[in-house]
């Protein structure tokens, strides 16, 4: 009796001894949380993608809710972000009061563009517009120089989920040339894992403080920052050892040392990670090119090396004449998992109620035919070669 092929999931963590190891040293240790590894983790990170600031955080959901608070933005403002994408690009402004504009994408690279920004931005009228968020799915690049440019009094926010190792126009996402905050995700199934985690890069000394303090329930112990001078000094002048304050309220959105010890073994093998995953989206490319003129991989935006997260296949499931949910049942019998990334966000009950959105062409015709495949750096080219022979099978372009 054969022995089944093993289930391939669209994405999955890549775990070795020395990441375990890496961990267990610190399960040993003294700190568990607010310790030196989440110090060096950020610091590695900060070196890996060329900014002087890297904040880590217990969630990428919980980055950009850091973004948005150091940024300032509150009631009244509003916020554009793109309609593809996870919902937390777009709930990051609920959760400070803000108002959400969505923006249409390129029907054809599924990232947003400078004139679908501006379509957006005036619908909600420019002086209102507090912050951008450029997502760049899928692991290639929103045109952010271009969008700095046309919007030079907006501040843009990346949300590089997706892009952990990717360049665009030379520079390397989370360097932040034209951002003032980029925010990376370090979820199990994103090129580097922590488990759970985020990490937001700056440029900027002010908003790299901000940060640290709102992840931290908004509390500061420097006696420089204290208002209430007798609580917090002692009557020689000395600050008392014990003091902190509040000026502004936040959370605790604190990475634990743990997290942070995967992390740091994990970031050394960002390389090779990035290049095992552009490697098999080459092979992918490829194979689906053989597949006929109703499946194609996605094409890449230009002036980019992505850094790919996901592997999508663009397919015309109407032309085709079969459901995208009968599709990924029939890959899922054959042991091969697979993903819609993403539901458009304007479309959501609660987005239709408190954001009515115009049609946004551009999105629906990219969610209509993407599919997203097995992606992860442990996989062996021919596992790729099986993922696209089951696909053309379960599109019934024969065996």
């Amino acid at each position: 009796m054969s022995v089944p092929p093993p289930f391939l999931p669209y994405g999955r963590q890549c775990i070795d001894e020395a990441d375990i190891a890496a961990v267990v040293e610190v399960l040993r240790g003294d700190f568990l949380t607010t310790g030196p590894t989440v110090d060096a983790f950020e610091a590695a990170f900060a070196a890996a993608v060329d900014a002087p600031h890297a904040v880590a955080c217990s969630s990428g959901t919980a980055g950009l809710h850091l973004a948005m608070m150091a940024l300032g933005i509150g009631p009244g403002d509003v916020v554009v972000v793109p309609t593809v994408t996870f919902l937390a690009s777009a709930n990051c402004a609920v959760y400070v009061g803000a108002e959400v504009v969505f923006a249409d994408i390129d029907p054809e690279t599924g990232l947003t563009t400078p004139a679908a920004i501006a379509d957006a931005v005036t619908r909600a009228g420019r002086d209102r517009v507090k912050a951008i968020v450029a997502v760049h799915l899928n692991g290639h690049c929103v045109d952010v120089a271009a969008l700095a440019a046309a919007f030079p009094e907006i501040p843009i926010v990346e949300d590089a989920c997706h892009a952990l190792g990717a360049t665009a126009a030379g520079a390397v996402v989370g360097s932040c040339p034209h951002a003032a905050i980029t925010m990376f995700s370090t979820h199990p199934v994103k090129t580097v894992a922590t488990g759970e985690g985020g990490v937001l890069t700056t440029r900027d000394p002010v908003l790299d403080e901000r940060l640290r303090r709102f992840r931290n329930h908004g509390m500061v112990r420097e006696p420089d920052r204290f208002e209430d001078v007798s609580a917090g000094f002692d009557p020689e002048g000395r600050p008392n050892p014990w003091y902190y304050e509040m000026p502004e309220p936040g959370f605790n959105y604190r990475l634990s040392d743990i997290h942070a010890a995967l992390g740091l073994a994990q970031i050394g093998r960002l390389p090779a990670f990035v290049a095992r995953r552009r490697a098999l989206r080459e092979r992918y490319d490829a194979a689906l090119g053989r597949c006929g003129p109703s499946v194609r991989a996605l094409p890449t935006a230009p002036d980019c090396q992505p850094a790919w997260h996901l592997s999508v296949a663009m397919i015309d499931f109407a032309g085709l004449d079969v459901a995208r949910g009968t599709v990924m049942r029939r890959l899922r019998e054959a042991g091969i998992g697979t993903q819609v990334h993403y539901v458009p966000v304007h479309r959501q009950p609660y987005f239709r109620r408190h954001a009515p959105t115009p049609d946004l062409p551009g999105a629906e015709a990219y969610y209509a035919r993407c599919l997203s495949l097995p992606l992860f750096p442990t996989m062996e080219d021919g596992d790729v070669d099986r993922v696209v022979a089951e696909l053309n099978r379960a599109l019934g372009n024969g065996a």
